[in-house]
């Protein structure tokens, strides 16, 4: 490896943009961040402006560029890695959005999902993409947005439209409209990608009724995606890594194994476990999915997905205004022996894994007059743990125990947060030296690409753990935390 590459890592998420140079041992040169706003128009519908996700992307990356090039860093390759399954329509000459985007969150397809269950076509998408029939994915917001948008359909029959997941979407603007390109994991996440043949799938987009015309072409995550237009950064780069959020901090967490396992704490939070070169269909209404593919070798994954979790602090900031930053969090929730019976369940936009009930709304259960910021601030970070440990049942149910978790994501640096999540789960919880994995995931996939590294295991010389929280809680502390945490799901859910 030479130590005169750099790489420049675009890391599009659901609350903010980020770019971050990383050397070739996976440390931070420079970085930049932007936040932006939330749309929310109904109940259950979360929207983003593409024009701001473009343009506050534009100005993080040039930022952290122009600070690594004054420091005498060279960048050789650029990977993006973005928040999944939001969708977008553009159009081909101009590139100007026909719609917000629909943000993976929204949940105005719901009634669209339970007609088509009801029709039963569950399994054929199930069998197909390795997902449920749930608004979540991408499918049914392009229907939406070709069915309410004036003449959005016409135009896609005729070719003049593009959709893409974010990734696709900054492609193009990056390359200046010249490449239409997606990777195999944000494609295995619109439900309209056959996961097992690599390809769109004719019979999902025929009962989308989605054209194919507006499709863009699947290629590995490590792969050429052209070069950046001259004018973006000065000079062309190429970009040649690109993975969904979730599968990109997974192989930054260098989970190359079977049966390696990471969990993402972000606006969501996200289990992935690495499953080996065959998908592993799980009983539990665990997502079946695509973990990356380097070099014509596909990684499957089996993936649990929580909606709310970072979110549901950004809520107690902005929305309760109850604190001023994410980093008092663990001094009051530490402050408490125990939750004193306050439950809160964050379904703000309906609970995922493995509930799937998109009609789930958040609520606090157990408030006294006693109740106070602590109270709820605690059982805020105590639900994050609960539904972790939800979908490690539902894996075990399925007859995998994995051994210790990897953690990543902006919840991490709470100390308390992982601490409980170890006792919740029974479990060692290792969090990494560098937990910016999502990025440092893209990096390696272009890193990888551009010849930077030579295989996988020299990638996986660069992980090095910070620190190992073990568990200390009593099994029966645990059990009466667990049973009420059940029952205030089940008070929650709508079915």
């Amino acid at each position: 490896m030479s130590d005169k590459k750099y790489i420049l890592s675009i890391d599009q998420g659901t609350t903010s943009s980020r770019a971050i140079v990383f050397d070739t041992s996976g440390i931070s040169l420079t970085k930049a961040q932007q936040e932006f706003p939330q749309i929310y128009p109904d109940d259950g519908w979360v929207e983003h402006d593409p024009e701001t996700i473009w343009s506050s992307t534009l100005a993080v990356s040039r930022a952290a560029l122009d600070e690594a090039t004054a420091k005498g860093a060279r960048v050789a390759t650029i990977g993006i890695t973005n928040q999944r399954e939001t969708t977008i329509v553009w159009d081909r000459t101009t590139g100007k959005p026909v719609y917000n985007a629909i943000v993976w969150q929204d949940r105005r397809t719901a009634d669209y999902c339970s007609e088509l269950k009801a029709s039963g076509h569950e399994e054929l998408v199930t069998a197909r993409t390795g997902l449920l029939l749930d608004p979540y994915f991408s499918a049914t917001k392009i229907a939406w947005i070709l069915d309410n948008v004036e003449g959005a359909r016409t135009r896609a029959e005729k070719g003049e439209l593009a959709f893409g997941t974010v990734d696709s979407f900054l492609l193009w603007h990056l390359t200046g409209g010249a490449v239409h390109a997606t990777d195999v994991t944000n494609a295995s996440r619109t439900m309209i990608f056959d996961i097992h043949k690599l390809t769109w799938d004719a019979e999902l987009l025929a009962l989308f009724n989605i054209p194919a015309s507006i499709l863009p072409e699947v290629k590995d995550s490590a792969a050429d995606f052209g070069q950046t237009a001259p004018e973006i950064f000065g000079t062309p780069i190429p970009v040649e890594g690109i993975a969904g959020d979730q599968q990109a901090a997974s192989f930054g967490q260098t989970c190359f194994e079977p049966g390696s396992i990471k969990s993402t704490y972000g606006t969501g939070c996200f289990v992935l476990l690495n499953t080996g070169n065959k998908p592993l269909a799980s009983k539990n209404r665990l997502l079946t999915t695509i973990g990356y593919r380097v070099k014509g070798q596909t990684s499957y994954a089996l993936e649990g997905a929580i909606f709310v979790s970072g979110a549901a602090v950004q809520w107690l900031r902005d929305g309760l205004k109850i604190i001023k930053s994410a980093a008092e969090t663990e001094a009051l929730a530490s402050s408490l022996n125990d939750n004193k019976g306050v439950y809160l369940v964050p379904a703000f936009t309906g609970l995922g894994a493995p509930y799937w009930d998109p009609h789930a709304r958040g609520a606090i259960f157990g408030l006294t007059r006693d109740s106070g910021p602590a109270e709820i601030v605690r059982a805020t970070l105590e639900a994050v743990c609960y539904q972790t440990r939800d979908l490690f049942q539902a894996m075990a149910d399925d007859g995998l125990t994995p051994k210790e978790l990897r953690v990543d994501g902006g919840m991490v640096s709470n100390d308390w947060l992982l601490q409980f999540l170890a006792d919740t789960l029974n479990l060692s919880v290792d969090r990494p030296e560098v937990s910016e994995t999502t990025a440092l995931g893209a990096a390696y996939l272009a890193g990888l690409q551009h010849g930077i590294y030579e295989s996988l295991e020299d990638i996986k010389q660069n992980w090095h753990l910070q620190r190992r929280f073990v568990p200390e809680m009593s099994a029966d502390t645990r059990e009466h935390n667990l049973s009420g945490w059940d029952l205030a799901i089940q008070r929650t859910q709508r079915k």
